[in-house]
């Protein structure tokens, strides 16, 4: 059974596509099938990961949410052989207005991706940068969210207020809903700025923060271009060895978590 991680925060420009795209393919090249969705009408992630995102067709995730096309349908392979996309189309700039008068709204992606949770170790959703119904339905769909956060001047007041919308999640439609961490992006630690951050935010989530940091790196900027992850493009890169770190240190969580469940009862006279 998958487990189903929301790569989430309302600010944009923090790494959040880079993170969704690089830890998605840093699974896969653990031969973990691993399922990359695309809910952003940037659609970023799609284009990050497919070289030729112009010779895109239907079915996309807009048909799954709008349009009761199955997920399963909109599944496309991807050059990575255990990672598979569920792209994003332009169509779904306008998703969020559509679904507003829509029967179970918030409950649709969840009840799409049900069918696939079987056929893979882990889902990654790329959210929008915003905490709108496409945000909601990826959040509701999750087991938890990964946060990547830039160490900078506004980071802590935007953290407070996924981490408030996470505990509204939690109480209205996904009590599982948890935060499998928080993720430094674009990490220099010259600055004495990012040091401040970083220890503000260990002060107040420190056992919610990933041991790995992404750098600052010029390889993770040019490998969207190219429509490849960090991994196809540059894999001795600074870049490509923190998304493999991070990917370790997640897949450590999954492991952990799955020693943690009770076992069920040995049949009567085992």
């Amino acid at each position: 059974m998958a487990r189903v991680l929301g790569v989430a925060n309302q600010k944009g420009g923090v790494g959040k596509t880079t993170t969704a795209v690089n830890l998605a393919a840093a699974l896969a090249a653990a031969e973990r099938p691993t399922l990359l969705l695309d809910v952003d009408p940037q659609g970023n992630a799609t284009a990050g990961i497919l070289p030729d995102r112009a010779a895109l067709t239907s079915p996309t995730i807009y048909e799954v949410l709008l349009e009761g096309v199955s997920a399963d349908a909109a599944c496309r392979p991807t050059p990575l052989p255990y990672l598979t996309l569920l792209p994003a189309s332009p169509d779904l700039v306008g998703a969020e207005l559509e679904l507003v008068e829509a029967p179970g709204r918030e409950n649709r992606l969840r009840q799409a991706l049900g069918p696939l949770l079987e056929r893979f170790a882990f889902v990654i959703i790329d959210c929008p940068p915003s905490l709108g119904l496409l945000t909601l339905n990826a959040l509701v769909a999750a087991d938890a969210a990964v946060i990547p956060l830039q160490c900078e001047y506004y980071a802590l007041e935007g953290l407070a207020q996924l981490m408030k919308t996470l505990d509204l999640v939690r109480a209205r439609a996904n009590p599982g809903l948890a935060v499998d961490g928080i993720v430094f992006t674009m990490y220099d630690a010259r600055t004495s700025l990012t040091l401040q951050v970083r220890s503000e935010v260990e002060r107040y989530f420190g056992d919610r923060l990933f041991q790995a940091v992404i750098p600052r790196n010029i390889r993770l900027t040019e490998a969207p271009s190219h429509g490849r992850s960090i991994l196809q493009y540059d894999l001795r890169s600074a870049g490509a060895v923190a998304y493999l770190e991070l990917a370790k240190e997640v897949l450590a969580h999954d492991e952990a978590r799955a020693r943690s469940r009770p076992r069920s009862p040995a049949p009567a006279g085992a």
